[in-house]
């Protein structure tokens, strides 16, 4: 596998701790930090709140989360 530089690092997700909108809870996601517009920013993949079950879908703006 030949690595593309720079680039590599822009397409990997970044761990972010956020608080579930539902409960407060702490949680971890994998945000997008590379791509094109709409997907940099988001949700990788589904999250459930482990204390409430609440789901954070695919897709789901950090902007919305708030920040731990």
């Amino acid at each position: 596998m030949i690595l593309k530089g720079c680039e590599e690092g822009k397409a990997t997700p970044k761990l972010v701790e956020v608080k579930c909108p539902n409960c407060g809870n702490e949680l971890e996601v994998f945000v997008r930090m590379g791509g094109r517009v709409g997907v940099t920013g988001t949700l990788a993949s589904d999250e459930r709140c482990d204390e409430c079950g609440y789901m954070l879908e695919t897709g789901t703006s950090l902007d919305v989360l708030e920040r731990i």
